[in-house]
């Protein structure tokens, strides 16, 4: 790929024991104010979290809770009112103005999204390959990449189908191989299993499981499924623009009850 990326190059030089424990993202008194005519939105009040290096993180909240706001603070979407992120300890609020934003996302954000948004007039492998294409990488590099990611994800067999031949396992397959492509430090999945059945949800869940151990990838996952955030290391709760609450997944049977436990008092404002 075209261009240094410093933050890739602080994770080559993290030692193997302590990669988990490296922080990838901080995001310290982040607040978004809306306003309007005439009313304000606090549709982010004062959140504070740390992301580590190879973490799955589920964020879980009500319609309305701050979940799609905070998503797009991480990915310069949208600038906070209040607050700053930190990725890799260094400070990164010059990433809401253009081009950093879309250079910022370029190298460091992977999106996988409910609805897929494949590109339907592109096969398998040149949907995976578009944003190498867009990066301007050598033709034979971004053959060898493809290859192997969809080697990785078992759809080499469906190259040269198009979306409308895939099933939505196959279709979600191909969205997070186009998310990985570049090797982002985050992939962020918004509510990835949410148009999928039981089956296929299992199957994807337990592909970002494989892309998190294998790859130390790190993962934010939205959800409102209690049952897909036992598939992550530590579940945010966000409501009302604020984190209220989190619980720590101990990979026991009693997750899922203790998840569903916390999700009911937060979304009732029993907290």
């Amino acid at each position: 790929m075209n261009g240094f990326n410093p933050l890739k190059t602080v994770i080559d030089k993290i030692p193997i024991p302590t990669q988990r424990l490296t922080e990838v993202l901080r995001v310290e008194g982040i607040s978004k104010v809306f306003k309007q005519k005439e009313h304000t939105v606090n549709a982010l009040k004062n959140i504070h979290c740390t992301i580590y290096h190879g973490e799955m993180v589920a964020i879980m909240g009500t319609s309305g809770s701050g979940k799609s706001t905070f998503l797009n603070m991480i990915s310069a979407i949208d600038a906070p009112t209040e607050g700053k992120i930190l990725l890799f300890g260094e400070e990164a609020n010059d990433i809401y103005k253009e081009p950093n934003a879309s250079k910022f996302r370029k190298e460091n954000i992977g999106f996988v999204f409910q609805s897929f948004h494949l590109l339907q007039d592109l096969n398998v492998e040149d949907n995976i390959a578009l944003p190498l294409i867009l990066n301007d990488v050598p033709s034979k590099e971004i053959k060898a990449r493809v290859e192997q990611v969809m080697k990785q994800l078992h759809i080499d067999k469906w190259r040269k189908h198009r979306p409308h031949e895939l099933s939505g396992g196959q279709k979600q397959r191909v969205a997070i191989g186009r998310a990985i492509i570049t090797n982002p430090p985050i992939l962020l999945a918004d509510e990835p299993t949410g148009a999928l059945d039981v089956n296929t949800t299992d199957d994807i869940l337990q592909l970002l499981v494989s892309l998190q151990e294998n790859m130390e990838q790190t993962i934010l996952l939205v959800t409102h499924d209690p049952y897909v955030a036992t598939y992550a290391n530590r579940v945010l709760f966000f409501h009302d623009g604020a984190i209220m609450d989190s619980y720590h997944n101990q990979k026991t049977a009693e997750d899922l009850d203790a998840i569903v436990a916390k999700f009911k008092v937060i979304s009732r404002g029993e907290h």
